[in-house]
Protein backbone atom coordinates (compact mmCIF):
# COMPACT_ATOMS: atom_id res chain seq x y z
CA UNK A 1 0.00 0.00 0.00
CA UNK A 2 1.45 3.39 -0.97
CA UNK A 3 2.22 6.16 1.48
CA UNK A 4 -0.16 8.49 -0.39
CA UNK A 5 -3.04 6.02 -0.14
CA UNK A 6 -2.54 5.68 3.61
CA UNK A 7 -2.51 9.47 4.01
CA UNK A 8 -5.69 9.79 1.94
CA UNK A 9 -7.31 7.02 3.99
CA UNK A 10 -6.38 8.77 7.22
CA UNK A 11 -7.81 12.08 6.01
CA UNK A 12 -11.06 10.52 4.76
CA UNK A 13 -11.58 8.68 8.05
CA UNK A 14 -10.93 11.89 10.00
CA UNK A 15 -13.62 13.53 7.87
CA UNK A 16 -16.06 10.79 8.86
CA UNK A 17 -15.29 11.34 12.54
CA UNK A 18 -15.84 15.08 12.05
CA UNK A 19 -19.17 14.54 10.26
CA UNK A 20 -20.37 12.24 13.03
CA UNK A 21 -19.38 14.82 15.66
CA UNK A 22 -21.47 17.45 13.87
CA UNK A 23 -24.43 15.10 13.44
CA UNK A 24 -24.57 13.88 17.03
CA UNK A 25 -24.21 17.39 18.45
CA UNK A 26 -27.03 18.67 16.24
CA UNK A 27 -29.29 15.95 17.63
CA UNK A 28 -28.52 16.08 21.36
CA UNK A 29 -28.29 19.86 21.70
CA UNK A 30 -31.76 20.34 20.18
CA UNK A 31 -33.57 17.79 22.34
CA UNK A 32 -35.84 20.48 23.90
CA UNK A 33 -36.86 21.60 20.40
CA UNK A 34 -37.51 17.99 19.36
CA UNK A 35 -39.66 17.51 22.46
CA UNK A 36 -41.68 20.63 21.66
CA UNK A 37 -42.11 19.79 17.96
CA UNK A 38 -43.54 16.34 18.60
CA UNK A 39 -45.30 17.07 21.88
CA UNK A 40 -43.26 14.47 23.76
CA UNK A 41 -44.20 14.55 27.44
CA UNK A 42 -41.60 14.77 30.20
CA UNK A 43 -42.55 11.24 31.23
CA UNK A 44 -42.10 9.84 27.71
CA UNK A 45 -38.90 11.74 26.87
CA UNK A 46 -36.57 9.44 28.87
CA UNK A 47 -37.95 6.48 26.91
CA UNK A 48 -37.02 8.15 23.61
CA UNK A 49 -33.60 9.15 24.94
CA UNK A 50 -32.88 5.66 26.28
CA UNK A 51 -34.00 3.98 23.05
CA UNK A 52 -31.22 5.61 21.00
CA UNK A 53 -28.22 4.13 22.92
CA UNK A 54 -30.02 0.78 23.33
CA UNK A 55 -30.56 0.53 19.58
CA UNK A 56 -27.01 1.76 18.99
CA UNK A 57 -25.75 -1.13 21.09
CA UNK A 58 -27.85 -3.48 18.95
CA UNK A 59 -26.35 -1.85 15.85
CA UNK A 60 -22.85 -2.50 17.18
CA UNK A 61 -23.69 -6.18 17.76
CA UNK A 62 -25.09 -6.41 14.23
CA UNK A 63 -21.93 -4.80 12.84
CA UNK A 64 -19.83 -7.54 14.43
CA UNK A 65 -21.80 -10.06 12.36
CA UNK A 66 -21.73 -7.99 9.17
CA UNK A 67 -17.96 -7.42 9.16
CA UNK A 68 -17.49 -11.18 9.13
CA UNK A 69 -18.66 -10.93 5.50
CA UNK A 70 -17.73 -7.43 4.33
CA UNK A 71 -15.03 -4.97 5.29
CA UNK A 72 -15.74 -2.25 7.92
CA UNK A 73 -15.22 0.43 5.27
CA UNK A 74 -18.31 -0.87 3.44
CA UNK A 75 -20.37 -0.60 6.63
CA UNK A 76 -19.12 2.93 7.24
CA UNK A 77 -19.69 4.03 3.63
CA UNK A 78 -23.42 3.27 3.93
CA UNK A 79 -24.05 3.82 7.65
CA UNK A 80 -22.97 7.46 7.63
CA UNK A 81 -25.49 8.62 4.99
CA UNK A 82 -28.24 6.73 6.85
CA UNK A 83 -27.36 8.56 10.08
CA UNK A 84 -27.48 11.93 8.31
CA UNK A 85 -30.79 11.14 6.61
CA UNK A 86 -32.23 9.94 9.94
CA UNK A 87 -31.24 13.28 11.49
CA UNK A 88 -33.06 15.02 8.64
CA UNK A 89 -36.05 12.78 9.29
CA UNK A 90 -36.13 13.92 12.93
CA UNK A 91 -36.32 17.51 11.71
CA UNK A 92 -38.86 16.88 8.96
CA UNK A 93 -41.49 14.84 10.77
CA UNK A 94 -44.64 16.09 12.44
CA UNK A 95 -46.13 13.02 14.15
CA UNK A 96 -44.84 11.14 17.18
CA UNK A 97 -44.47 7.86 15.30
CA UNK A 98 -42.29 9.61 12.73
CA UNK A 99 -39.96 10.80 15.47
CA UNK A 100 -39.84 7.28 16.89
CA UNK A 101 -38.95 5.77 13.50
CA UNK A 102 -36.31 8.42 12.71
CA UNK A 103 -34.66 8.11 16.13
CA UNK A 104 -34.79 4.32 15.89
CA UNK A 105 -33.03 4.35 12.51
CA UNK A 106 -30.55 6.89 13.88
CA UNK A 107 -29.72 4.65 16.85
CA UNK A 108 -29.23 1.46 14.83
CA UNK A 109 -27.13 3.20 12.17
CA UNK A 110 -24.99 5.11 14.65
CA UNK A 111 -24.04 1.84 16.36
CA UNK A 112 -22.68 0.51 13.08
CA UNK A 113 -21.07 3.85 12.32
CA UNK A 114 -19.22 4.12 15.63
CA UNK A 115 -18.04 0.52 15.52
CA UNK A 116 -16.83 0.61 11.90
CA UNK A 117 -15.08 3.99 12.29
CA UNK A 118 -13.08 2.74 15.25
CA UNK A 119 -12.33 -0.59 13.56
CA UNK A 120 -10.81 1.34 10.67
CA UNK A 121 -8.97 3.71 13.00
CA UNK A 122 -7.31 0.82 14.82
CA UNK A 123 -6.44 -0.84 11.51
CA UNK A 124 -4.84 2.34 10.16
CA UNK A 125 -2.93 2.85 13.41
CA UNK A 126 -1.50 -0.65 13.00
CA UNK A 127 -0.38 0.23 9.46
CA UNK A 128 1.23 3.48 10.66
CA UNK A 129 2.97 1.73 13.54
CA UNK A 130 2.35 4.66 15.88
CA UNK A 131 -0.50 6.28 17.77
CA UNK A 132 -2.96 8.18 15.58
CA UNK A 133 -6.30 7.24 17.21
CA UNK A 134 -6.55 10.37 19.33
CA UNK A 135 -6.33 12.46 16.17
CA UNK A 136 -9.47 10.82 14.78
CA UNK A 137 -11.34 11.50 18.01
CA UNK A 138 -10.04 15.08 17.97
CA UNK A 139 -11.81 15.44 14.60
CA UNK A 140 -14.98 14.16 16.29
CA UNK A 141 -14.61 16.77 19.05
CA UNK A 142 -14.11 19.50 16.46
CA UNK A 143 -17.27 18.34 14.73
CA UNK A 144 -19.10 18.40 18.06
CA UNK A 145 -18.10 22.02 18.60
CA UNK A 146 -19.22 22.92 15.07
CA UNK A 147 -22.52 21.08 15.49
CA UNK A 148 -23.23 22.67 18.88
CA UNK A 149 -22.51 26.09 17.35
CA UNK A 150 -24.95 25.40 14.50
CA UNK A 151 -27.55 24.29 17.02
CA UNK A 152 -27.01 27.44 19.07
CA UNK A 153 -27.52 29.55 15.95
CA UNK A 154 -30.71 27.66 15.12
CA UNK A 155 -32.08 28.18 18.62
CA UNK A 156 -30.97 31.83 18.70
CA UNK A 157 -32.72 32.64 15.44
CA UNK A 158 -35.71 30.46 16.32
CA UNK A 159 -35.24 28.29 13.23
CA UNK A 160 -37.25 25.11 12.73
CA UNK A 161 -35.45 21.79 13.18
CA UNK A 162 -35.63 21.11 9.45
CA UNK A 163 -34.16 24.52 8.61
CA UNK A 164 -31.38 23.94 11.14
CA UNK A 165 -30.54 20.44 9.95
CA UNK A 166 -30.94 20.74 6.18
CA UNK A 167 -27.83 22.86 5.39
CA UNK A 168 -25.59 20.55 7.41
CA UNK A 169 -26.96 17.42 5.73
CA UNK A 170 -26.80 18.97 2.23
CA UNK A 171 -23.10 19.76 2.74
CA UNK A 172 -21.91 16.82 4.83
CA UNK A 173 -23.70 13.91 3.17
CA UNK A 174 -22.06 14.26 -0.28
CA UNK A 175 -18.73 15.19 1.34
CA UNK A 176 -18.74 12.02 3.44
CA UNK A 177 -19.89 9.85 0.54
CA UNK A 178 -17.22 11.18 -1.81
CA UNK A 179 -14.60 10.93 0.92
CA UNK A 180 -15.50 7.26 1.42
CA UNK A 181 -13.82 6.52 -1.94
CA UNK A 182 -10.46 6.84 -0.18
CA UNK A 183 -11.20 4.62 2.81
CA UNK A 184 -8.40 2.13 3.44
CA UNK A 185 -7.58 -0.29 6.21
CA UNK A 186 -4.20 -1.36 7.46
CA UNK A 187 -5.27 -5.00 7.22
CA UNK A 188 -5.30 -4.64 3.42
CA UNK A 189 -1.56 -4.08 3.47
CA UNK A 190 -1.05 -7.57 4.88
CA UNK A 191 -3.75 -9.42 2.89
CA UNK A 192 -3.64 -7.60 -0.44
CA UNK A 193 -6.16 -5.35 -2.10
CA UNK A 194 -9.66 -6.71 -2.46
CA UNK A 195 -9.14 -9.47 0.07
CA UNK A 196 -12.11 -10.44 2.16
CA UNK A 197 -12.23 -10.53 5.93
CA UNK A 198 -9.86 -12.76 7.83
CA UNK A 199 -11.46 -16.11 8.59
CA UNK A 200 -10.57 -17.80 11.84
CA UNK A 201 -7.95 -15.17 12.57
CA UNK A 202 -8.53 -15.35 16.30
CA UNK A 203 -11.11 -15.42 19.06
CA UNK A 204 -12.00 -12.70 21.53
CA UNK A 205 -11.88 -13.71 25.19
CA UNK A 206 -14.45 -11.67 27.10
CA UNK A 207 -12.48 -12.25 30.30
CA UNK A 208 -9.48 -10.45 28.79
CA UNK A 209 -11.64 -7.77 27.16
CA UNK A 210 -13.70 -7.09 30.32
CA UNK A 211 -11.26 -4.59 31.92
CA UNK A 212 -11.39 -2.44 28.79
CA UNK A 213 -15.20 -2.75 28.70
CA UNK A 214 -15.39 -1.45 32.27
CA UNK A 215 -13.02 1.42 31.47
CA UNK A 216 -15.15 2.37 28.44
CA UNK A 217 -18.31 2.29 30.56
CA UNK A 218 -16.76 4.39 33.36
CA UNK A 219 -15.43 6.95 30.88
CA UNK A 220 -18.86 7.44 29.32
CA UNK A 221 -20.51 7.70 32.72
CA UNK A 222 -18.15 10.59 33.35
CA UNK A 223 -18.79 12.09 29.91
CA UNK A 224 -22.58 11.86 30.22
CA UNK A 225 -22.38 13.46 33.66
CA UNK A 226 -20.77 16.53 32.13
CA UNK A 227 -23.04 16.71 29.09
CA UNK A 228 -26.28 16.24 31.04
CA UNK A 229 -25.63 17.84 34.44
CA UNK A 230 -22.95 20.54 34.12
CA UNK A 231 -25.41 23.36 33.34
CA UNK A 232 -27.85 22.38 36.10
CA UNK A 233 -25.01 21.92 38.59
CA UNK A 234 -23.52 25.33 37.93
CA UNK A 235 -26.87 27.09 38.11
CA UNK A 236 -28.61 25.23 40.95
CA UNK A 237 -25.66 24.24 43.15
CA UNK A 238 -23.05 26.93 42.47
CA UNK A 239 -25.49 29.80 41.90
CA UNK A 240 -24.38 30.89 38.44
CA UNK A 241 -26.54 32.80 35.97
CA UNK A 242 -28.43 30.91 33.28
CA UNK A 243 -26.11 32.31 30.62
CA UNK A 244 -22.96 31.31 32.52
CA UNK A 245 -24.33 27.81 33.13
CA UNK A 246 -24.09 27.07 29.38
CA UNK A 247 -20.33 27.65 29.37
CA UNK A 248 -18.98 24.47 31.09
CA UNK A 249 -20.03 22.07 28.32
CA UNK A 250 -18.49 24.30 25.65
CA UNK A 251 -15.30 24.53 27.71
CA UNK A 252 -15.37 20.76 28.15
CA UNK A 253 -15.64 20.22 24.39
CA UNK A 254 -12.83 22.65 23.64
CA UNK A 255 -10.48 21.05 26.19
CA UNK A 256 -11.42 17.62 24.83
CA UNK A 257 -10.37 18.79 21.37
CA UNK A 258 -7.11 20.25 22.65
CA UNK A 259 -6.26 17.17 24.70
CA UNK A 260 -6.89 14.82 21.80
CA UNK A 261 -5.01 17.04 19.37
CA UNK A 262 -1.78 16.58 21.35
CA UNK A 263 -2.58 13.19 22.94
CA UNK A 264 -1.00 11.07 20.20
CA UNK A 265 2.34 12.79 20.80
CA UNK A 266 2.07 11.88 24.48
CA UNK A 267 1.36 8.24 23.64
CA UNK A 268 4.33 8.10 21.27
CA UNK A 269 6.62 9.67 23.87
CA UNK A 270 5.46 8.05 27.12
CA UNK A 271 3.31 5.07 26.08
CA UNK A 272 -0.43 4.44 26.34
CA UNK A 273 -0.37 3.20 29.95
CA UNK A 274 1.23 6.39 31.26
CA UNK A 275 -1.08 8.66 29.26
CA UNK A 276 -4.21 6.81 30.42
CA UNK A 277 -3.05 6.90 34.04
CA UNK A 278 -2.35 10.63 33.80
CA UNK A 279 -5.73 11.31 32.16
CA UNK A 280 -7.52 9.24 34.80
CA UNK A 281 -5.94 11.12 37.70
CA UNK A 282 -6.65 14.48 36.07
CA UNK A 283 -10.30 13.56 35.39
CA UNK A 284 -10.83 12.31 38.95
CA UNK A 285 -9.28 15.50 40.30
CA UNK A 286 -11.67 17.47 38.07
CA UNK A 287 -14.68 15.71 39.60
CA UNK A 288 -13.28 16.42 43.07
CA UNK A 289 -12.88 20.13 42.28
CA UNK A 290 -16.45 20.26 40.96
CA UNK A 291 -17.76 18.55 44.10
CA UNK A 292 -16.09 20.99 46.54
CA UNK A 293 -16.30 24.15 44.39
CA UNK A 294 -17.44 27.24 46.24
CA UNK A 295 -18.38 29.19 43.12
CA UNK A 296 -19.08 28.97 39.40
CA UNK A 297 -15.55 29.75 38.22
CA UNK A 298 -14.04 27.04 40.41
CA UNK A 299 -16.65 24.65 39.05
CA UNK A 300 -15.66 25.54 35.50
CA UNK A 301 -12.03 24.84 36.39
CA UNK A 302 -13.12 21.35 37.45
CA UNK A 303 -15.00 20.75 34.19
CA UNK A 304 -11.94 21.95 32.27
CA UNK A 305 -9.78 19.38 34.08
CA UNK A 306 -12.40 16.75 33.28
CA UNK A 307 -12.20 17.47 29.56
CA UNK A 308 -8.43 17.25 29.49
CA UNK A 309 -8.44 14.02 31.47
CA UNK A 310 -11.32 12.02 30.02
CA UNK A 311 -10.51 12.83 26.39
CA UNK A 312 -7.59 10.41 26.14
CA UNK A 313 -9.27 7.38 27.68
CA UNK A 314 -11.85 6.32 25.07
CA UNK A 315 -9.59 6.44 21.96
CA UNK A 316 -6.87 4.54 23.81
CA UNK A 317 -9.38 1.93 24.97
CA UNK A 318 -10.30 1.16 21.35
CA UNK A 319 -6.60 1.08 20.43
CA UNK A 320 -5.81 -1.27 23.33
CA UNK A 321 -8.53 -3.69 22.22
CA UNK A 322 -7.00 -3.76 18.74
CA UNK A 323 -3.57 -4.54 20.18
CA UNK A 324 -4.92 -7.15 22.57
CA UNK A 325 -6.65 -9.10 19.78
CA UNK A 326 -4.72 -8.31 16.58
CA UNK A 327 -6.27 -11.26 14.74
CA UNK A 328 -9.83 -10.36 15.73
CA UNK A 329 -9.70 -6.62 16.34
CA UNK A 330 -12.97 -5.92 14.50
CA UNK A 331 -14.88 -8.29 16.78
CA UNK A 332 -13.20 -6.90 19.90
CA UNK A 333 -14.01 -3.30 18.96
CA UNK A 334 -17.65 -4.09 18.10
CA UNK A 335 -18.13 -5.68 21.52
CA UNK A 336 -16.23 -2.96 23.34
CA UNK A 337 -18.29 -0.29 21.57
CA UNK A 338 -21.45 -1.61 23.27
CA UNK A 339 -20.13 -0.35 26.61
CA UNK A 340 -19.95 3.16 25.17
CA UNK A 341 -23.75 3.10 25.15
CA UNK A 342 -24.03 1.32 28.49
CA UNK A 343 -22.09 4.15 30.14
CA UNK A 344 -24.12 6.79 28.33
CA UNK A 345 -27.36 5.05 29.37
CA UNK A 346 -26.35 4.63 33.03
CA UNK A 347 -24.50 7.88 33.72
CA UNK A 348 -27.21 10.53 33.56
CA UNK A 349 -29.94 8.64 35.50
CA UNK A 350 -27.38 7.57 38.11
CA UNK A 351 -26.25 11.12 38.87
CA UNK A 352 -29.84 12.40 38.79
CA UNK A 353 -31.08 9.76 41.22
CA UNK A 354 -28.18 10.33 43.61
CA UNK A 355 -28.60 14.09 43.37
CA UNK A 356 -32.30 13.90 44.26
CA UNK A 357 -31.85 11.34 47.04
CA UNK A 358 -28.61 12.70 48.50
CA UNK A 359 -26.96 15.81 47.03
CA UNK A 360 -25.53 16.81 43.68
CA UNK A 361 -22.17 17.52 45.27
CA UNK A 362 -22.10 13.99 46.63
CA UNK A 363 -23.34 12.61 43.33
CA UNK A 364 -20.23 13.99 41.58
CA UNK A 365 -18.06 11.75 43.77
CA UNK A 366 -19.57 8.58 42.28
CA UNK A 367 -18.37 9.09 38.67
CA UNK A 368 -15.09 10.28 40.22
CA UNK A 369 -14.61 6.92 41.95
CA UNK A 370 -15.67 4.98 38.84
CA UNK A 371 -13.27 6.90 36.60
CA UNK A 372 -10.51 6.45 39.19
CA UNK A 373 -11.06 2.67 38.97
CA UNK A 374 -9.43 2.89 35.52
CA UNK A 375 -6.09 2.89 37.37
CA UNK A 376 -6.78 -0.71 38.39
CA UNK A 377 -6.96 -1.72 34.73
CA UNK A 378 -4.27 0.57 33.29
CA UNK A 379 -1.94 -2.34 32.51
CA UNK A 380 -4.50 -3.61 29.99
CA UNK A 381 -3.53 -0.66 27.78
CA UNK A 382 -0.08 -2.20 27.35
CA UNK A 383 -1.37 -5.61 26.25
CA UNK A 384 0.02 -5.97 22.75
CA UNK A 385 1.93 -8.70 20.93
CA UNK A 386 4.43 -6.16 19.56
CA UNK A 387 4.33 -2.97 21.57
CA UNK A 388 4.88 0.39 20.02
CA UNK A 389 5.20 3.68 21.78
CA UNK A 390 7.16 4.44 24.93
CA UNK A 391 10.34 2.84 23.67
CA UNK A 392 8.94 -0.68 23.11
CA UNK A 393 9.49 -2.83 20.07
CA UNK A 394 7.62 -1.48 17.05
CA UNK A 395 5.95 -3.39 14.25
CA UNK A 396 6.79 -2.89 10.63
CA UNK A 397 5.97 0.73 9.79
CA UNK A 398 5.16 2.72 6.71
CA UNK A 399 6.87 6.09 6.39
CA UNK A 400 3.89 8.40 6.08
CA UNK A 401 3.12 11.85 7.34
Amino acid sequence: MTDARLRHGRASLALSFFVQGVTFALLVTRIPAIQDRYGISDGLLPVFLAAVPILAGAGSVLTEKVVARVRPRVVLRWAQPVVLLALLGVGAGSHLWQAAVALGVFGLAVGGLDASMNMMGVSLQRAYGRSIMLGFHAAYSLGGIAGASMAWAGAHWDLSLLTSYLPAVVVLLPAAFVGSRWYVEGADEERGEGAGPVKGAGAVSFRLLLPLCLVMCFAYIGDSTVSNWSAKYLQDVLGSSEQLSTVPYNVYMVTTLLGRAVGDFGVRRFGAVTVVRGGTVLAAAGFAVVAVAGGAWTGMLGFTMLGLGLCVIVPQTFAAAGRMFPGASDTAIARLNIFNYVGFLVGSPLVGALGDAWSYRGAMLVPMVLVLATLLYAKSFGSEPARYGGGHERPRTVDVG
